[in-house]
């Protein structure tokens, strides 16, 4: 299950994880979220091992969406050796998700 995390756990959750890690920034109230967050699910349960799916709403955590520059969401950012090397705004399917995380294993 891709977790919710906060403020305090994204630098060991996400900057020093020695794996890949997507992290979905997202809202509760957002609709194309509610619509990405099935296929967030099974890409957690399909990546466990090579890589990390994580959430951080948007509302508990505005300093990491200003951090990061999120002004919209769904935003969906892969994070490899604590660097961002993806980001993707809007609603995304699955294998595009699946296939942009693969390619930074």
């Amino acid at each position: 299950m891709a977790k919710v995390i906060n403020s305090s756990e994204f630098k060991n959750q996400v900057l020093e994880a020695s794996q890949p890690v997507m992290v979905d920034f997202f809202a509760e109230w957002c609709g194309p979220c509610k619509m990405l967050a099935p296929a967030l699910e099974e890409l957690s349960s399909e990546m466990a091992g090579k890589a990390k799916v994580l959430k951080v709403d948007v509302d508990r955590s505005p300093d990491l969406a200003r951090q990061f520059g999120i002004s919209g969401v769904p935003t969906v950012m892969i994070f490899k050796n604590g660097a961002a090397v993806e980001k993707m705004v809007g609603f995304q399917p699955k294998q595009a998700l699946k296939k942009k995380l693969e390619q930074h294993q």
